[in-house]
C-alpha cells in the first residue's frame, strides 16, 4: 500500500480522500492556498504545505509547486480529486516523470479521452454506442459540412473537441445557420480551450443524462458499478444525481455496462472513470468519458457498498481489483443533492462566514462536506460546499428521507440552494422519475 500521499485538491473531496487514506493507514499531505488554511482536511492532515495565493493558477493549478510539495514531504503519490488538474494529461505525465504515482489513468489515456474526437473514435472501435456525427473534425469545406448535416439530420450540434462545462457547443436547426455556427464555435473553442477543433453530432431534443461508473486496474480487469441519472441540470451543471437510474432495467444495465468495461480493457484504462451518455427512446449515446472520480460517486457507493476512493488507492498501489463483476449487486436507491453557497433566486455565489451549522442525520443519510460553524466560504473557488446523500430501500423512501434531511439542515450566515433542492424533491415530475436534461431549466424559467 502507498506510504504517503499528497491531496492535490480542496474542500469536500479533499476531506473524502483524507478519510479513505486514514482507513488504509496512508499518511497525508494537504496542500493549500493562503485562503484555505482553515479547511477541515488541512486541520486533520499529517502534514500541510501552503503552495500559493488564493488564485488557483498560483496554487491548485500550479504543477511545479504541487510536485515540489510531494518532494519535500517525501510523499510517494498524488491524488488529484476532481476539477483543477484531475484531467490534465500534462500534470499526470509530469507527476510520473518526477517519480511519483498519479492516482488515476495514464497520461496518454487522459489525453485520448480528453479530446472528444479521439474519444468517440476509440469508443466506436470498442463497440460503445455513439451519437451519429461527422466521425471526425470539421474543416472549412462548406459543401462537405452541409453534406454531413443532411446525412445526420437537423437539428445538429457543433461541439468543441476540447470542450466541457457547457462551453464550446452550438445547436444548428437549419442549413442556413450552419457555416456561421461552425465559425463561431471554432472561435469560442480557441478562446476557451486553445484548441479550435470542432465536430458535428445529431442533436437529441429531450434526452436524459445517464452515466456508468467503472473501475479498472490496468492489469486487464475492469468492472462496472451500475448507472446514475444526472438529468437534473442547470446551465449544464448537475444539481441532483441518483442511482440507479429510473427505468433502466437489469438487461439494459448489463448491455451498456459490458460495453464500457470492454472499452476500458481495450484502452488499458487504470482507476475510476465514468462513461457519460445521452439516453433517449431506449438508446444510449456516448458523449464523453470522465477520467477521474466524479462529484456524484457517493450514490454509487451507497447502492453497491464499494468504497471507490479506497479502490482508487489500491489500484494506484499496483493491486488488482479487489472484487469481480459478480460481486457487484445494486441494492436500494440513493439520491445526492449538491449544496451550493449561492443565492437560490439569482443563482449567484454567496461566500461568507457560516455563523451556525447543523448537519442533518437519521437513517440512510450521509453528509459529505468540509464546512463547520465559524468557517468562512471563500469567493475564489467553486460554490459547492457539500453533498447531501439519502439512501432507502426504494426511490420513494430515498426521496422522503432527502426531504426530511434538507429540512433539518442549518447553514446560517450565507445563502444556499437548499430551497431549490426542496422544491425539486417536492416536484411531481421529479418524483415520477425520468425527467430529461432540460426539465429543471424550463421549470425555473431559464429556457
Amino acid at each position: 500500500m502507498l506510504d504517503k500521499l499528497v491531496i492535490a485538491n480542496r474542500g469536500e473531496i479533499a476531506l473524502r480522500i483524507l478519510r479513505a487514506c486514514k482507513e488504509l493507514g496512508i499518511k497525508t499531505v494537504a496542500i493549500h492556498s493562503t485562503a484555505d488554511r482553515d479547511l477541515k482536511h488541512v486541520l486533520l492532515a499529517d502534514e500541510t504545505v501552503c503552495i500559493g495565493s488564493a488564485k488557483s493558477t498560483e496554487s491548485y493549478l500550479n504543477i511545479p509547486r504541487i510536485i515540489s510539495a510531494a518532494e519535500i514531504t517525501g510523499a510517494v503519490a498524488i491524488h488529484p480529486g476532481y476539477g483543477f488538474l484531475s484531467e490534465n494529461a500534462d500534470f499526470a505525465e509530469q507527476v510520473e516523470r518526477s517519480g511519483f504515482i498519479f492516482v488515476g489513468p495514464k497520461a496518454e489515456t487522459i489525453r485520448m479521452m480528453g479530446d472528444k474526437v479521439s474519444a468517440i473514435t476509440a469508443m466506436k472501435k470498442a463497440g460503445v454506442p455513439c451519437v451519429p456525427g461527422s466521425d471526425g473534425p470539421l474543416d472549412d469545406d462548406e459543401a462537405r459540412n452541409k453534406s454531413f448535416a443532411k446525412r445526420i439530420g437537423f437539428p445538429v450540434i457543433i461541439k468543441a473537441s476540447g470542450g466541457g462545462g457547457g462551453r464550446g457547443m452550438r445547436v444548428v436547426r437549419t442549413e442556413g445557420e450552419l457555416t456561421e455556427a461552425i465559425a463561431m464555435t471554432r472561435a469560442e473553442a480557441k478562446s476557451f480551450f486553445n484548441n479550435d477543433v470542432v465536430y458535428m453530432e445529431k442533436f437529441l431534443e429531450n434526452p436524459r443524462h445517464i452515466e456508468v461508473q467503472i473501475m479498472a486496474d490496468g492489469q486487464g480487469n475492469a468492472i462496472h458499478l451500475g448507472e446514475r441519472d444526472c438529468s437534473m441540470q442547470r446551465r449544464h451543471q448537475k444539481v441532483v444525481e441518483e442511482a440507479p437510474a429510473p427505468g433502466i432495467t437489469e438487461e439494459m444495465r448489463k448491455y451498456i455496462g459490458e460495453r464500457c468495461t470492454r472499452a476500458c480493457i481495450e484502452i488499458g484504462y487504470r482507476g475510476a472513470g465514468t462513461f457519460e451518455f445521452l439516453y433517449e427512446n431506449g438508446e444510449f449515446y456516448f458523449i464523453e468519458m470522465n477520467t477521474r472520480i466524479q462529484v456524484e460517486h457517493p450514490v454509487t457507493e451507497m447502492v453497491t457498498g464499494v468504497d471507490l476512493i479506497k479502490e482508487q488507492l489500491r489500484v494506484a498501489a499496483g493491486q488488482p481489483l479487489s472484487f469481480s463483476q459478480s460481486d457487484i449487486q445494486i441494492r436500494g436507491h440513493a439520491i445526492e443533492c449538491r449544496i451550493n453557497a449561492e443565492d437560490p433566486e439569482r443563482f449567484l455565489p454567496c461566500p461568507g462566514k457560516i455563523t451556525r451549522f447543523h448537519a442533518p442525520g437519521g437513517m440512510g443519510i450521509r453528509w459529505e462536506s468540509h464546512i463547520y460553524s465559524g468557517y468562512t466560504v471563500p469567493p475564489h473557488y467553486d460554490s459547492m460546499i457539500g453533498k447531501l446523500i439519502s439512501y432507502g430501500e426504494n426511490r420513494d423512501v430515498a426521496i422522503s428521507r432527502m426531504r426530511n434531511a434538507l429540512g433539518e439542515s442549518i447553514i446560517d450566515g450565507i445563502k444556499t440552494n437548499i430551497p431549490l433542492q426542496q422544491e425539486i424533491m417536492a416536484d411531481e415530475n421529479f418524483q415520477h422519475g425520468g425527467a430529461n436534461i432540460h426539465y429543471l431549466e424550463k421549470k425555473l424559467g431559464l429556457q
